[in-house]
């Protein structure tokens, strides 16, 4: 969505799921002057031909981090942007400066300026080629400076690149208009800029974390789930660490999983995250739960954001035996769990409370669930439909009400 920024000209996207940081992207690209139509379900037509503001306010940005993926777009189209520094999951220190860093080398000026990023870029108007080394593996890093890198002058080398399969679709749309991005997927992106990019027709890429908690949901439940229109390719590291801890998981085709729990059970396995293509950080909270259920014991190492532990508290709260050292965390199983009133703290600690919640005995109640609505869609629908007892609530506050159930 950002990406449409980079042109005058229409972008069609496909497949875009109706969750909340959808919606405040809509807004973002609306109140900046963008038109967004959605002709029909999960399509938006994006139109940027009469940008009035090249600002990213505060309200929209301090709910949703990726809205500073507006920040690289602007500056390389126009040559100005600003754009308040990111909020979001409160997971740990996400800074930006890489993303700073980078546009300097491009041959902006950049400066922080009441808690906004101020950026220009040359007087002419155009960034300029350069090579750029990420000292830290960043995704919206890598996206922010591909995108603003397709309308600079000359040919700019990225390195030290994230390697998301959510790169390489971005990378994907951005030839569509009319790029020259190679290498995306790899540790080093080349982009011949471009004077102008065109209007392009796209289809997003399924969400793996979502594909990753659905199969985490059958495996816990001791379920049979069927789960189309994904892509197993996205998560070899999660499939092979399911399948060694005793989930069995079958590819049926390219875009089809069947996932059931072998009738021994789960045996613990230990996991470290790492960015791709190792095992996720945002499977790191789903799988904690699923350790709750092995027998023995379990390590989690998580090397990516430095306080991405606040689930296992709420998880305690649940009868969880779960230790935290630092960066790691030990689960003990098997431990039962029962149901309580728990606190959600980020996107998907909320996903690893309802995986809880299946299983507990009692009711469960989840509050603060805006937090899973930014990156589910009706995930209570969707469990419901195959066998879960659950339910949302709309006051006294907004919560998700889960009683434990076997998925079917």
């Amino acid at each position: 969505m950002a990406a449409a920024l980079l042109t005058s000209e229409t972008v069609t996207l496909h497949n875009i799921p109706y969750v909340r940081d959808i919606i405040t992207q809509r807004r973002l690209l609306e109140d900046i002057g963008a038109t967004v139509l959605t002709p029909e379900l999960r399509t938006h037509k994006i139109t940027a031909a009469h940008i009035e503001l090249f600002e990213a306010p505060y309200e929209l940005v301090k709910t949703m981090r990726a809205s500073v993926l507006a920040l690289g777009p602007l500056l390389a189209r126009f040559g100005k942007a600003k754009v308040s520094l990111p909020g979001g999951c409160a997971i740990g220190t996400r800074p930006i400066d890489l993303h700073l860093s980078g546009f300097e080398k491009l041959g902006a000026q950049v400066r922080l300026e009441s808690g906004n990023v101020v950026a220009r870029a040359p007087s002419d108007g155009r960034l300029r080629a350069a090579d750029v080394e990420f000292n830290k593996v960043t995704v919206t890093g890598t996206e922010n400076l591909m995108m603003a890198a397709t309308l600079a002058r000359g040919t700019t080398t990225l390195r030290n690149c994230a390697r998301e399969p959510e790169i390489v679709d971005l990378a994907e749309l951005l030839n569509k208009m009319g790029a020259r991005v190679n290498g995306a997927g790899t540790e080093t992106i080349q982009i011949e800029g471009v004077e102008a990019l065109g209007g392009a027709e796209h289809t997003i890429i399924p969400d793996r974390i979502e594909t990753g908690t659905f199969i985490v949901a059958a495996a816990i439940t001791k379920g049979q789930l069927e789960i189309k229109d994904c892509r197993p390719d996205h998560l070899r590291a999660v499939i092979a660490q399911l399948r060694e801890v005793g989930v069995v998981v079958q590819e049926v085709n390219p875009t089809t999983l069947e996932v059931t729990c072998c009738r021994e059970g789960l045996s613990a396995g230990n996991v470290s995250t790492a960015p791709h293509p190792s095992f996720p950080t945002d499977m790191q909270a789903q799988y904690m739960v699923l350790m709750t259920q092995a027998r023995g014991r379990s390590e989690i190492v998580e090397t990516v954001f430095e306080n991405r532990f606040m689930h296992a508290s709420e998880l305690q709260r649940m009868g969880a035996q779960i230790q935290i050292d630092g960066s790691s965390a030990i689960v003990e199983g098997v431990t039962p769990l029962t149901g309580a009133r728990v606190i959600a703290s980020d996107l998907r600690a909320s996903a690893s409370l309802v995986l809880a919640g299946l299983i507990a005995s009692d009711e469960t109640l989840i509050d603060r669930v805006y937090h899973i609505d930014r990156g589910y869609e009706k995930i209570e629908a969707k469990l419901r439909a195959v066998g879960a007892n659950i339910e949302r609530l709309t006051s006294p506050v907004t919560a998700s009400l889960v009683q434990g159930s076997n998925a079917d």
